[in-house]
């Protein structure tokens, strides 16, 4: 399968997570979580592109004026990138009335209300206007995650609203999307087919839950106290294949491209068995041609750059 973000560069990411986005938004978070040095190590790493997760209310005051020191911070970011040969994912993590974590955010009405709706796309506008001419780096991804499958027929409304207005600005940008069940595989085929020739479907993997998140403290969706070693998980080439199979099939049909904006394993889990779960996804990506970018470079539990990776970390970056 053709890959239009392999064709620009994009291969193989990882996520700066926690730095414009799941913070506490103070200044020491926002100047000193990533530095010009956590650049210099990522390309040195032999990765292609990061995926910055950014918040609206770095950009956004509470009336939905903006903040102009917001903006300068991606500006010193994606120049940092330009530095080190890094391509850029550039993902909206939150919007008002909306975020992918109901446990640790108050947004919400986002998909019933046409004046939050209205806001996103003002501030993609915004976006568009700043950086579409950076179409040959900077990918915009318009949100991550949709949670309900029930906001799924208003998600593609929106989806085709939001890039019309953003091709005013950014005619030749590659956009993003995903679909509902936290941008799950399953749930591409239910996205409408691209509004363009630069539009690709976007899912996450962080299958099967109960080995890569155990002991999770922020889901009820698994027991915290089991533990799952790699070879009782179920974990296989075929698992994969299989639980892609939705999102191959509906790129294939609709002449498109997939991307995996996040994967990656819990630093509960032992580091010999993150690496099998590793090699296993990547020899998927690699047959279906899967652009990717992993769950995350730095803390947030799943930190590729943590101690604990240490003796592996060299194996390891083969297969992201």
């Amino acid at each position: 399968m053709k890959n239009i973000l392999k064709d620009m560069g994009f291969y193989k990411g990882v996520n700066l997570g926690g730095w414009f986005s799941q913070c506490d938004y103070s200044e020491d978070r926002l100047n000193n979580f990533i530095t010009e040095k956590d650049f210099a190590t990522i390309s040195g790493w032999g990765l292609d592109h990061v995926r910055i997760p950014v918040d609206y209310n770095i950009f956004e005051n509470d009336d939905g004026s903006y903040k102009e020191d917001g903006f300068v911070r991606i500006d010193n970011a994606f120049a940092l990138c330009e530095k080190y040969n890094l391509k850029v994912i550039f993902d909206l993590h939150k919007t008002a009335g909306y975020s992918f974590d109901s446990y640790g955010e108050s947004e919400s009405g986002f998909f019933e209300s046409e004046v939050l709706q209205e806001r996103f796309y003002r501030l993609w506008e915004e976006f568009a206007k700043r950086y579409g001419k950076l179409n040959d780096r900077v990918v915009f991804e318009l949100l991550n995650e949709v949670t309900d499958k029930s906001f799924s027929a208003t998600w593609n409304r929106i989806i085709e609203k939001c890039i019309r207005r953003i091709r005013v600005y950014a005619p030749d940008t590659v956009i993003l999307v995903g679909g509902y069940w936290n941008n799950s595989p399953e749930a591409v085929p239910d996205l409408e087919k691209p509004y363009d020739n630069k539009v690709i479907y976007n899912f996450h993997c962080y299958d099967p839950l109960k080995f890569t998140h155990q002991g999770a403290y922020w889901t009820d969706m698994i027991d915290k106290n089991e533990r799952i070693p790699f070879e009782d998980s179920g974990v296989s080439e075929e698992y994969f294949e299989m639980r892609f199979a939705p999102a191959i099939r509906s790129a294939e049909e609709n002449g498109t491209s997939l991307f995996c904006g996040e994967y990656g394993v819990i630093d509960t889990v032992s580091p010999e068995d993150t690496l099998k779960w590793y090699k296993c996804i990547n020899a998927v990506f690699e047959k279906y041609n899967v652009v990717r970018s992993a769950w995350s470079y730095k803390e947030m539990d799943f930190g590729l750059s943590d101690k604990r990776l240490d003796d592996i970390r060299d194996e390891l970056l083969k297969y992201l």
